[in-house]
């Protein structure tokens, strides 16, 4: 069953939607839970909240990538489950060490206004990751969008970990310099 047809099937209310998606993405989501939560018991409960998500975004929403959808809101739940367990034990944690990195470079945006910055700011550092190259873009990724860890991204890629540390310091330095010459203030 392709994307176009899961997503009718949400659109017509029809339970069969979430079966075609767990077993489509199931996997790609529960790696991106995974990778940020640890705990499977935390994966599996964050899988049935992207689901319930899901059925509670379509209808209105019609996404053209199905995979990607399923997937942000996987990552959004995932992050907000740490944020919890973070609050709860007023301390950091190793999930949290990919957004201490970008820290940084990526300002904190309070405010009412937050949403439609935090938006300009994702269409900002979506335009400088075209910049990079493949590999230094993939690496960039992985570690901030899915949070894998440095060993993952670096047996994938066929690197060590440091030579993946130096990337993404060389690639968040780039990021900086970028968002700065875009008129935002660090």
């Amino acid at each position: 069953m392709n994307d176009r047809q899961i997503v009718e099937l949400y659109w017509q209310r029809d339970e069969e939607a979430i079966r075609a998606s767990s077993s489509r993405y199931g996997g790609y989501c529960r790696r991106i839970a995974g990778n940020i939560l640890g705990d499977w018991q935390d994966v599996d409960e964050c899988l049935s909240d992207t689901w319930v998500g899901a059925w509670n975004a379509m209808p209105p929403h019609r996404p053209s990538r199905l995979g990607l959808f399923l997937g942000k809101i996987t990552r959004n739940l995932a992050w907000d489950t740490v944020r919890a367990r973070t609050a709860r034990k007023r301390g950091g944690g190793a999930c949290t060490a990919a957004l201490e990195e970008l820290g940084e470079c990526v300002p904190s945006v309070p405010g009412a206004d937050q949403v439609v910055e935090d938006r300009e700011l994702a269409e900002m550092v979506n335009r400088f990751l075209h910049t990079l190259g493949s590999r230094d873009c993939s690496v960039f990724l992985r570690r901030y969008w899915y949070a894998e860890p440095l060993e993952d991204i670096g047996e994938r890629y066929g690197l060590n970990v440091n030579t993946v540390k130096t990337i993404l310091f060389r690639t968040r330095k780039k990021l900086k310099a970028y968002l700065e010459k875009e008129g935002v203030i660090l």
